[in-house]
């Protein structure tokens, strides 16, 4: 799929058995409210994938991450007609990082969920769980270091 036109892009940030994520606001005017969600959100003025995801990363949670880290990336055809297509990305976080996260005024809280819970949780946003499937099924076959985005 194209990389020149996306709605926005995702990212799932694991730290050993553990994902980095942030409960929604409780708002009914926004998608998904109080849901459990990955960091990320709607692409700005031309950027790339990459540089949306990692933008938001650093709106939501204060941290700046190069692209070099990011050893997977997809992206996923749109959910409804009439929108663009979207990204997921994966890397690792290291405890020094997940120590120095500084949440923004977006979401209620955020924490390290296991990536287990985050999978089943009820209450998580149903289409990353089953893109985070993705990622894990594809990263078991091939191995992390295999995986590159793009």
């Amino acid at each position: 799929m194209s990389r020149h036109a996306f709605n926005g892009a995702k990212l799932a940030l694991l730290c050993a058995d553990q994902i980095l994520v942030y409960q929604r606001d409780d708002k009914p005017d926004i998608p998904w409210p109080g849901l459990w969600d990955l960091p990320g959100g709607g692409r700005e003025d031309g950027e790339t994938p990459e540089r949306c995801a990692l933008r938001e990363l650093d709106e939501e949670f204060g941290l700046v991450l190069d692209e070099a880290r990011l050893t997977w990336g997809r992206c996923y055809p749109p959910r409804q007609p009439g929108y663009l297509p979207s990204w997921l990305f994966a890397g690792e976080l290291h405890p020094a990082e997940i120590a120095a996260i500084r949440f923004g005024d977006e979401g209620q809280h955020w924490q390290l969920m296991s990536i287990v819970d985050f999978l089943d949780h009820p209450q998580a946003v149903p289409h990353l769980q089953a893109r985070l499937r993705d990622y894990l099924g594809e990263r078991e076959e091939n191995g992390p270091a295999s995986l590159n985005p793009g």
